[in-house]
């Protein structure tokens, strides 16, 4: 029992003519030598053509020969053979005085009953608008990108510059409590201008913790230790990175321990000190430590 009823050459041609014709798509009907059987409104209006013109002639000859590009013959000649078909392909058309368009093809074979009759529908879409919003995007978010490096830049120098003020600011007070507290803020100063150097470095936004502790550290003992054959610092971190207000967080944690690690764990009778900063993060969690050899605390200490 036939569930339908085959049509004639003539008739399907004339479909295929119909469709194209009544299509708001750009839409072409070509047959085996590419000759331009039908051409939708919409494809004339897009790119300037007399549709009494286009129809009869090969695609490659119409309009003023921007049309004439030999991978695109390729690979529509490859698409009549049954070889291939094409599915996305973007090519610039080149006109005169106009600017240059960027395109998207897609063509298949429709199969008749004779080999003689194969036709191309062919649907070209312009998508030059849509590249141009998407390198306007790209741009955007590239000069965004250098506007918060900058920033970054200009936060970490500012507060490098808090630290220095409050470092004269120390050698000038008389008191010893005064002193301390100033040293103790510029540490923490230190701290912060100390991720936003690693902040200005990435470009994710996110802190890498081995160079930040690193850096950190180096940091406060430039600033504290007086004698490093005495005290040493040292850092073993893995390479876990985090975000920007975790690091914070973590970085304040560091250096208020090891800030009080330098003032009370070794006095004038340990001869070797040594505080080690430690890092390491699993599946299940996180460890920091900050641990030394000083004579830690007295019996009953808070």
């Amino acid at each position: 029992m036939e569930l339908f009823t085959p049509i004639s050459h003539e008739t399907a041609n004339s479909l295929g003519v119909a469709i194209v014709l009544s299509s708001d798509t750009p839409l072409l009907l070509l047959d085996a030598a590419l000759v331009v059987q039908a051409a939708s409104g919409s494809f004339c209006r897009c790119f300037g053509l007399d549709q009494a013109t286009v129809v009869g002639k090969r695609l490659l000859d119409a309009g003023q020969g921007e049309w004439n590009l030999p991978r695109l013959e390729s690979l529509l000649t490859a698409t009549v053979s049954g070889h291939a078909f094409i599915d996305g392909y973007e090519l610039d058309l080149v006109r005169k005085g106009k600017d240059t368009a960027r395109l998207v093809i897609n063509a298949h074979r429709l199969d008749y009953d004779a080999g003689d009759s194969v036709r191309l529908i062919v649907a070209v879409r312009d998508i030059t608008q849509a590249r141009h919003a998407e390198q306007v995007k790209d741009d955007l978010v590239r000069e965004k990108h250098v506007l918060l490096q900058e920033l970054q830049h200009r936060v970490a120098n500012s507060l490098q510059i808090i630290a220095s003020v409050l470092m004269q600011g120390a050698r000038k007070v008389q008191s010893d409590e005064a002193r301390a507290h100033i040293n103790d803020a510029h540490h923490r100063v230190m701290s912060i201008a100390t991720l936003q150097r690693q902040l200005a470095a990435t470009q994710t936004g996110d802190v890498a913790l081995r160079p930040y502790f690193t850096d950190l550290c180096n940091s406060i003992g430039a600033s504290m230790i007086a004698d490093p054959d005495r005290l040493t610092l040292t850092t073993q971190i893995d390479d876990s990175v985090t975000s920007a207000d975790v690091s914070v967080s973590l970085g304040l944690i560091v250096t208020e321990l090891v800030i009080n690690a330098l003032k009370h764990a070794f006095p004038d009778s340990v001869p070797k000190g040594v505080i080690a900063v430690t890092y390491a993060s699993t599946g299940e969690g996180w460890s920091l430590g900050v641990s030394d050899n000083g004579v830690g605390m007295k019996a009953g200490g808070a």
